[in-house]
């Protein structure tokens, strides 16, 4: 049969450990087309194969029921051939949105042990139980380290005094940015995974330490595991009462329903970053090939970040994102996001990240500090009161941000 497999191409192999250090291949004796490392790479040194293969069988054992799946596969492959349906992330059910093996929102129990289905193989006799509602989700964090600048919505007026934020940064993402600022966080599958009391017990403790006014929560993305986020949040609203908890998002699969439970488990910061106004700039950005799930994904950061606006407006802090490089973005199409923030609230607090050369993307030519003040006066020109832009020297913004030499 055919099979989709990953080689290395030696030419581009570097060396550079990231294989055997961060995203490490679960199945190494027999690739099972899970795809983790062809994403990992920061070498691209990763190439996807058709190759013919002699089909087999494993028998496994799902909710004591004994079904033989084609071998060899991830188990995710082997639960969607019995029929095992994967949901969209927002449900809180079984999903698979980063396919990386980091988010672990595609758990089951795998011989009495929580497990991802992504990225480990299937082994005759496996013993697999759907039901996990005992157990505590787990995710792959880095952190809690404290932070001078903060997020996309980290409220302006509060930088400039000492550390502004403890965050965690959690790995997995259904993005495949090619100059991923965060790529050792992103594509991370090795770490040993935490429950969420554990993650708001170890950044209430940095924040204490640190005497931050903000707790947040960062990625890769955090709104995969959508369990362990709305844990994460009530156990951070009952040990910081009265604190802002701040969460930064790519806003591609929050809901509304999503929001309003994150609201209610405590969390009353939010930043959504739409990135582009374009799809095929957002394509270009997010690294992602299939027009209709591009076009999805950007109306769908573009509308929840105008229902939180609206729904939560005074009662939450909201920013906005905007991913900036002219390798991939036109002055004409910042006026147009412009134009779209101001529809929404010209008041927004508006963060441009100025994209340097990282990740895939080295090549990179970071925008210089007069590029970034000329982005920043375009968006103000279209109406928008409150534009920050990142760049070399600091952040820019409102007369009461000082830059960071």
């Amino acid at each position: 049969m055919d099979r989709l497999i990953v080689e290395v191409d030696e030419n581009r192999c570097r060396d550079c450990g990231f294989c055997i250090q961060v995203n490490i291949c679960r199945s190494p004796a027999q690739c099972i087309g899970c795809l983790s490392c062809y994403y990992a790479c920061p070498y691209e040194a990763r190439s996807k194969k058709i190759k013919e293969i002699k089909r087999e069988y494993a028998e496994i054992w799902v909710d004591g029921i004994r079904y033989s799946v084609p071998y060899p596969s991830t188990i995710k492959e082997a639960l969607m051939n019995i029929g095992v349906a994967f949901h969209h992330p927002s449900t809180g059910r079984i999903s698979a949105p980063c396919s990386l093996g980091g988010c672990w929102a595609c758990s089951v129990l795998v011989n009495g042990e929580l497990e991802r289905t992504c990225i480990m193989p299937v082994e005759d006799g496996m013993k697999i139980d759907l039901n996990i509602e005992g157990k505590e989700p787990l995710r792959i964090i880095h952190g809690p380290e404290p932070h001078r600048v903060g997020g996309k919505a980290t409220p302006w007026w509060e930088v400039g005094y000492g550390y502004v934020e403890a965050a965690i940064w959690t790995a997995g993402c259904n993005l495949r940015c090619p100059q991923c600022q965060n790529y050792t966080v992103t594509y991370d599958n090795s770490t040993e995974p935490v429950t969420p009391q554990e993650a708001a017990r170890m950044v209430t403790a940095c924040s204490r330490k640190y005497n931050t006014r903000g707790v947040a929560v960062s990625g890769g993305e955090p709104t995969l595991n959508k369990k362990w986020l709305i844990r994460f949040f009530k156990e951070l609203r009952r040990l910081n009462p009265g604190k802002r908890l701040h969460l930064d998002s790519n806003g591609t699969i929050l809901t509304r329903d999503y929001v309003d439970e994150l609201v209610e488990s405590g969390c009353n910061n939010i930043g959504v970053e739409p990135k582009a106004f374009r799809v095929e700039t957002y394509m270009k950005i997010t690294g992602l090939e299939d027009y209709d799930i591009a076009k999805t994904y950007l109306e769908n950061s573009w509308n929840i970040l105008k229902y939180i606006v609206d729904e939560y407006s005074g009662k939450i802090y909201v920013g906005a994102g905007i991913a900036y490089n002219k390798e991939w973005m036109t002055f004409k199409e910042l006026a147009e996001i412009g134009d779209k923030i101001a529809s929404i609230d010209p008041s927004l607090q508006v963060t441009v990240l100025d994209y340097f050369p990282f990740f895939r993307r080295r090549w990179l030519k970071r925008p210089t500090v007069d590029e970034m003040l000329k982005v920043k006066k375009i968006l103000e020109e279209r109406g928008l009161k409150t534009v920050i832009v990142q760049t070399s020297i600091g952040h820019l913004g409102p007369a009461d941000i000082k830059p960071k030499h």
